[in-house]
């Protein structure tokens, strides 16, 4: 029963955090805040987790291991070059949506504390590209596409899903246009994104 309530209370802080951090960012959100969302007093958040950082870590981890597996799958799949490439702009966007701060927090572990990066590198759930690059090299030589590395290929299909959250006020500034709008573009490029790749690698 002790059990089941602490895995309870967990979720719980979670959530309220996903929701904090989705609102006001690494830097906006407070611990109290959080404790506040999720109903329980400061003491009992700081005894599942010490500092706001470790909770920013586990949060993204409980992201990112729904995430992982849809990408590892896509890259691993026996569906062609054309369909992982659709289906990974579709379903990443899609999760972006939903986890807005996702990539911005990438970014900042990137360069404050790789040690957590290599950490998750190293999971037995982070997606292998194995798979991914034998398809590419085989479809390179039977000339079903034009010349290009898989690693290119993936750094180009990864930086167009990525930026548009990264710097999605600076992008909402530059066209003009509000959340909701904003929202529906990001929608439209599941498929936009997926057809300028995909026309960029054909013979």
């Amino acid at each position: 029963m002790i059990k089941t309530k602490d895995i309870s209370a967990e979720e719980k802080i979670l959530e309220a955090a996903r929701q904090v951090f989705e609102n006001k960012g690494m830097s906006g959100a407070r611990m109290q805040e959080i404790a506040d969302e999720a109903k329980i007093n400061k003491s009992l958040l700081h005894y599942y987790y010490r500092s706001k950082q470790k909770l920013f870590e586990a949060v993204f981890k409980t992201a990112f291991k729904k995430l992982a597996p849809q990408i590892n799958i896509i890259l691993n799949s026996d569906q062609s070059i054309c369909e992982k490439i659709r289906n990974f702009s579709k379903n990443y966007t899609s999760f972006m949506i939903k986890h807005p701060y996702l990539p911005n927090f990438i970014l900042q572990e990137l360069n404050r504390n790789p040690e957590f990066v290599k950490e998750l590198v190293s999971t037995k759930t982070f997606p292998s590209m194995k798979n991914f690059q034998t398809q590419i090299q085989e479809a390179v030589v039977e000339k079903k596409i034009r010349k290009i590395e898989a690693e290119q290929l993936f750094i180009n299909i990864l930086s167009l899903n990525i930026f548009p959250f990264i710097a999605a006020p600076l992008i909402k500034g530059f066209i003009n246009v509000n959340d909701k709008e904003y929202r529906s573009i990001l929608e439209t490029r599941k498929t936009e994104i997926a057809n300028f790749i995909i026309q960029s690698i054909k013979i």
